[in-house]
């Protein structure tokens, strides 16, 4: 028999621990869910994780993972501010989306014009339309007292039938023979998030990405802001002691993650994805949420946990056409990280003993 005893204090070792074992036992548990399909469980954690570093045509699939890892990155890194505060955004899809609509609204509008400010403007849209997009949970909070999980969530819906609409409607391609999506960014200079150096996968937002991580850390670690959200999210009542203006906060953290995910969906429609499509939006923003816990709400941690989730996603798709895998396996899989991750964080805060045994009177 056993039990949970709290912890004096929260333990630093399995803080840094819980991440790696909580991926250890979701490679078992895939495994298992894996051979339930009636397929090899080796071969499929192999072809997901080993892959696309190590064999054949890894000089193909690895940059990939800048590729796919740069907009996790991007919006984990927003989330995990407004969630260190205890300022939950989980709509960061329907931000991504805004963002990418704005930004490829603003680039199509200048088409066919070459200019080098295109695309520049199409940035700050991308992060205008995020941002504003997140300013409305964030002030029927502030104003009314709503959750702003609810809400935030349910703008995805909203966004989601925007981006149809667009697809189908004002952004459709007049030269597109009737097929819904807009223009090929790819093929308007002007509007094209290319490569900086070929054959790499790194873009603008891949340097987006990087720059984000290096603000958060030196915004949590250097500066009376981060000092804020960091002691907001441990003690709120020692916060408003503190002078913390919780209206203040709300607003930066929504409007800073809004702002991420924005630019992530603007530099993903005018890169990799090429154009606004019905089916633009590929879970990046949910996926994030996973990012963010996986690296602990660290920086560097999420750094490191969006090229492992890109890993899955590159790995998942090769799982998919060599062994057959359907996608769902592929999503549930990833699912379970975080179900993993919070299922073993409680030894973060908690220590297993063994239960003595009562007597009996």
């Amino acid at each position: 028999m056993l039990k949970l005893e709290k912890r004096p204090q929260p333990s630093q070792v399995w803080t840094y621990l819980t991440p790696l074992l909580a991926v250890m036992i979701t490679m078992i548990a895939g495994g298992a869910l894996f051979a339930a399909l009636g397929k090899d469980p080796v071969a499929a954690i192999t072809t997901i994780f080993w892959e696309p570093l190590f064999g054949e045509f890894a000089f193909y699939y690895r940059p990939q993972l800048l590729i796919k890892g740069a907009p996790l990155v991007l919006i984990a890194i927003g989330l995990s501010l407004g969630f260190r505060a205890g300022i939950w955004n989980i709509g960061a899809e329907g931000q991504y989306i805004i963002g990418a609509l704005a930004g490829a609204g603003v680039g199509l509008a200048f088409y066919p014009t070459e200019s080098w400010v295109i695309f520049p403007l199409m940035v700050l849209a991308g992060a205008l339309g995020g941002w504003i997009w997140a300013m409305i949970p964030a002030i029927l909070k502030l104003r009314f007292g709503t959750n702003e999980i609810l809400v935030s969530l349910m703008l995805v819906y909203v966004a989601e039938k925007l981006l149809a609409a667009m697809a189908l409607g004002l952004m459709k391609n007049p030269e597109g023979m009737g097929f819904p999506g807009s223009r090929n960014l790819r093929q308007y200079e002007s509007a094209h998030n290319a490569e900086l150096i070929t054959g790499s996968g790194m873009h603008w937002g891949v340097v987006a990405a990087m720059i984000a991580v290096i603000f958060a850390y030196v915004l949590l670690n250097r500066h009376i802001l981060g000092y804020h959200i960091r002691l907001t999210g441990q003690a709120p009542r020692a916060a408003r002691f503190a002078g913390v203006n919780p209206a203040r906060l709300v607003l930066f953290c929504l409007g800073t993650s809004g702002a991420l995910a924005g630019l992530a969906g603007m530099f993903e429609v005018a890169g990799p994805a090429g154009q606004v499509s019905i089916d633009f939006n590929v879970g990046y923003g949910f996926t994030a949420i996973i990012v963010a816990f996986l690296g602990r709400l660290h920086p560097v941690g999420i750094l490191l946990a969006g090229l492992l989730m890109a890993l899955t996603y590159i790995g998942g798709e090769l799982a998919q056409s060599n062994l057959g895998l359907p996608a769902a396996a592929i999503q549930l899989f990833q699912g379970m990280l975080l179900f993993f991750l919070l299922a073993v964080d409680v030894l973060t805060n908690y220590r297993i003993r063994p239960r003595r045994a009562e007597g009996v009177a």
